[in-house]
């Protein structure tokens, strides 16, 4: 009798980094859900989030029935996520610039 197989579910988790360097990429270029996920450092479950919002950043388009982002698109939306990343603080650091009682 055969063995029951198991559903293959798909892996959500974050892709390893890309293999590519997307600087060298022409900017007409296409990047799969994957490959975008991969450069960005994100899940492909955050992209398709994304996606279902019209206004979002990080434009894509669907040929063929899949999502597809324009390697001048995923450079944009890094740029833009650079100028608004705030560079990050020790704990002990205050707001109001005195430093943290020991």
């Amino acid at each position: 009798m055969p063995r029951a197989t198991k559903r293959h579910r798909k892996n959500r988790g974050m892709p390893p980094p890309a293999t590519f360097d997307i600087d060298t990429l022409p900017g007409s270029s296409n990047l799969t859900a994957l490959e975008a996920a991969a450069v960005i450092r994100r899940t492909p479950g955050a992209l398709e989030q994304w996606r279902r919002n019209p206004n979002h950043p990080l434009k894509w388009r669907y040929v063929d029935g899949r999502p597809l982002y324009r390697v001048d698109a995923v450079r944009d939306y890094l740029a833009r996520c650079d100028k608004t990343t705030k560079p990050s603080q020790p704990h002990n650091a205050r707001g109001d610039g005195r430093a943290a009682r020991p």
